[in-house]
């Protein structure tokens, strides 16, 4: 089970044996088990394939609709299933078979192509205005690696738009000759990259992996001049992609559905560049409250303007015109206490947007006002100025409180970083999702949710792991265990509103490289609507740290029901070619 500290030399797979070498001495011989159906899957055959040898296309409907909840399964559906799935397992004699046996239909049921565990396709309403969704945001998108002295570049915003985030920042600073505009971490160590070749990237890649729209926001450190070369640049490399509301000031944002293909802008209010602020050292910059000072030190690149709204200001501050109109979201923080920045205005929406620190404390102390101003206003978090690796901090907080754009640093790696794949693994991964409808209403008084209300049980999640597959196609049969097969484990977590977390783990399976575990969990959901699964694999190690053999997030409320196929990713949140999982979902 557990690693020796000798260093062997890999054998290689011998008639359906794996040889592991054994202090250089002999050699120990491991047979690989055939997968079998569990029992379960077995039973099913048994009761849809009425001849008890082949599952026909009528009889696979008829599971699928009955067991798997696809009630909208038609005979033309299942045809092209069984079509599927004789096409990959028996290439030579596909034209002969016209249904699945046993076997076929284990394999099917293997498919997460054909059988996963949640929809890929867009299904939510995306009518109602963008505060009603929770949207996939990236933090400093240009950064390749960490905060203080990695190179910026296009790249990382390519690849986090091909993820399918929707929203991307860019951090803009005038040249040393003060007449180009360049793209890096202000007052940092990291290398710069030309606005324009960020902009062009954008509009290349914008819409790859989803139709709906991406926001791009702009902290800028510019003079009115170079703000009105900002406007040109980007009206120029849009051009129609681009869209900007016709009155300064929005009563209400517009729908992910109205702006499909639609690029967005969202900062500040313009204002004067003001060179060599003495306040400013190495990207951090003094908060204007003693409450931040206590516990916050943040980049330029995060310190909105405190001192203004820009629907109140005056006509004749200074800062470009032609920028101020690309403005749709409207970005900024009045001065004083913080839940006089939770106040909702009647006829005009914005963006706030407050650390990791501050929405601890605004949870803490005004949790319901949060969710209130979420409700119309949009709300960004971003990560408290001194994570300088790029790590990232819990997301949930702030979704179960309404606030919309969580934003990542997309380049890090870590548990939150994959929280946030598996929430926009939702709605087809368009990078739009849905608030469920509590964050959304009001009572007679107007009253809203209450995170920290205890609530009644609502539903209860059944979840039963049967069995694991495709390591020995993913890692070399040494990767866990030098001298035998992998041990693995199972560990599955609830994370939501505090009363909902829970963690289950299986039995280890020992030294078998398709583990069958045959487990049921029992999960008890409040607030099932915030509720995530995540779902590890772990190998067994008797002498150090176990190892990572694979895991997914997956958002409750999007679970499909019945026996699933459930892919496995990753430390980097990237999908392993073979390795999942077989498991039952249940939500009653």
């Amino acid at each position: 089970m557990g690693k020796k500290e000798k260093s062997l030399t890999r054998d290689s797979q011998d008639h359906g044996c794996y040889n592991y070498k054994m202090f250089n001495f002999f050699n120990r011989k491991f047979k690989i088990n055939e997968v079998e159906p569990p029992d379960d899957v077995r039973a099913a055959f048994s009761e849809y394939a009425v001849d008890g040898s082949h599952m026909s296309a009528d009889q696979l409907r008829r599971f699928l609709a009955e067991q798997q909840g696809d009630v909208d399964c038609t005979v033309s559906d299942a045809e092209r299933i069984i079509e599927q799935v004789v096409h990959r397992r028996h290439p030579v004699t596909r034209y002969a078979r016209h249904g699945l046996s046993i076997d076929d239909f284990f394999h099917f049921l293997f498919y997460d192509d054909l059988n996963g565990p949640i929809t890929t396709k867009v299904h939510q309403d995306m009518t109602a205005p963008l505060s009603h969704y929770f949207i996939y945001t990236g933090h400093n998108s240009y950064l390749t690696g960490n905060q203080l002295s990695s190179d910026c570049s296009e790249v990382p915003i390519v690849k986090a738009l091909e993820r399918g985030v929707r929203v991307i920042e860019l951090d803009l600073w005038p040249s040393s000759t003060k007449d180009e505009i360049l793209v890096l971490h202000g007052r940092t160590l990291t290398t710069p990259v030309s606005l324009i070749k960020c902009l062009k990237s954008i509009k290349e890649y914008a819409f790859a992996s989803s139709p709906y729209p991406v926001i791009i926001t702009l902290e800028d450190h510019l003079t009115a001049d170079l703000q009105a070369k900002v406007a040109e640049m980007v009206t120029q490399t849009f051009e129609d992609m681009l869209y900007y509301p016709e009155s300064e000031c929005l009563a209400e944002f517009p729908s992910p559905e109205s702006l499909k293909n639609r690029i967005i802008i969202s900062t500040k209010p313009p204002k004067e560049y003001l060179e060599g602020r003495g306040e400013e050292a190495f990207g951090m910059e003094t908060p204007d409250n003693t409450a931040e000072q206590e516990s916050d030190y943040r980049s330029d690149s995060d310190h909105e303007d405190e001192d203004f709204n820009e629907c109140d200001r005056k006509s004749g501050q200074i800062g470009s015109p032609e920028y101020k109109r690309l403005i749709t979201i409207h970005a900024g923080k009045p001065k004083g206490a913080l839940k006089d920045s939770l106040e909702v205005a009647v006829d005009k929406v914005r963006r706030l947007s407050l650390s990791e620190q501050e929405l601890e404390k605004a949870a803490a102390s005004h949790g319901t006002h949060v969710v209130s101003f979420t409700q119309r206003n949009i709300m960004r978090i971003y990560p408290k100025g001194t994570r300088f690796d790029s790590s990232n901090y819990n997301p949930i907080i702030g979704w179960i409180h309404g606030a919309q754009m969580i934003a990542f640093n997309m380049q890090g790696y870590g548990k939150s970083l994959l929280l946030m794949h598996g929430i926009f693994r939702a709605n087809g991964g368009c990078g739009y999702v849905r608030k469920p409808d509590l964050l959304m209403q009001k009572g007679p008084q107007n009253e809203v949710f209450d995170p920290k209300k205890a609530m009644p049980l609502r539903k209860t999640l059944k979840v039963k792991i049967y069995m694991g597959d495709g390591w020995r196609l993913d890692f070399s049969h040494t990767h866990f265990d030098t001298y035998s097969p992998p041990d693995f484990y199972t560990k599955v977590y609830i994370l939501g509103v505090p009363a909902d977390n829970a963690k289950k783990r299986t039995k280890i399976i020992e030294d078998d490289w398709s583990p069958v575990w045959n487990e049921e969990f029992v999960f008890s959901l409040t607030v099932p609507e915030l509720a995530l699964i995540r779902i590890e694999v772990r190998e067994y190690d008797m002498s150090e740290k176990d190892d990572f053999g694979g895991q997914t997030c997956l958002p409750v409320m999007e679970l499909m029901p019945g026996i699933r196929s459930v892919p496995l990713y990753d430390k980097k949140g990237e999908k392993l070619k073979n390795a999942r999982l077989l498991i039952r979902f249940q939500l009653e």
